[in-house]
């Protein structure tokens, strides 16, 4: 392979990199608003999350698309084919976070379209700003490659998940308490699965750096095994 064939390899990868972290920026920015309309009802800035869940959508398509055609082209070696199958890992826990976005929107959407009796007060919005937290720092795991940062992300899903059955233990008391709390505790309690749900799939991306920097794959290990992984040897 002669350098000119290199120099446009490698610029190719870093241009697919700027565009997962593009992606992650866009995603981000998705939850932050979703967030923003359930706490002040703002119908148009839920509608505008619903509606560009599309763009989400399609750079995940046009990345996967890139992805293919690097590897039919380029026949990559190793570690460059890591690269290449963390985008493709990472884009996909992207997708599904946005996803998780625009439920959080519709139920919203749906909370504050309806009568405002007998809603629980309950507070997401500290849970939500882990989950955030968690996957900015994962996409900058991603970008710098470290491996710090994942496990420190890793550890921080232990945080989400205590908080939501904190969530759920909350409104299932209101629950029980006043019946006519139910449909509204039951829609909370839909957007408290959507943030933890976007707190596993951070944890995926910063579990995929480390398989991008030691070309192993320590999901499912658990987070003492993951973090001697990480940031061992």
């Amino acid at each position: 392979m002669n350098e000119h064939i290199v120099k446009q390899f490698d610029a190719e990868l870093e241009s697919i990199r700027t565009r997962v972290l593009q992606m992650g920026g866009l995603v981000e920015q998705q939850i932050v608003r979703a967030m923003e309309g359930l706490g002040n009802g703002d119908a148009l800035l839920l509608e505008q999350v619903v509606n560009n869940d599309h763009r989400v959508n399609r750079l995940e398509v046009e990345l996967d698309e890139a992805c293919v055609h690097i590897i039919a082209r380029r026949q990559p070696t190793a570690v460059d084919l890591r690269m290449i199958m963390t985008v493709v890992k990472t884009i996909t826990d992207l997708e599904r976070i946005g996803d998780e976005a625009k439920k959080i929107a519709k139920v919203a959407r749906r909370l504050h379209g309806d009568d405002a009796g007998f809603a629980p007060h309950i507070e997401l919005r500290h849970v939500a700003d882990i989950a955030v937290g968690m996957l900015k720092k994962a996409l900058d795991a991603f970008a710098r490659i470290d491996l710090t940062a994942s496990a420190q992300v890793v550890r921080q899903d232990k945080e989400v998940d205590s908080e939501f059955k904190g969530i759920m233990r909350q409104l299932i008391t209101f629950m029980m308490e006043d019946p006519r709390t139910i449909s509204r505790s039951l829609d909370l309690l839909f957007i408290a699965k959507s943030i933890e749900r976007i707190g596993d799939h951070a944890k995926n991306v910063s579990e995929y750096v480390v398989y991008l920097a030691k070309g192993r794959d320590v999901r499912h290990i658990g987070l003492e095994a993951m973090e001697q992984e990480a940031l061992g040897g």
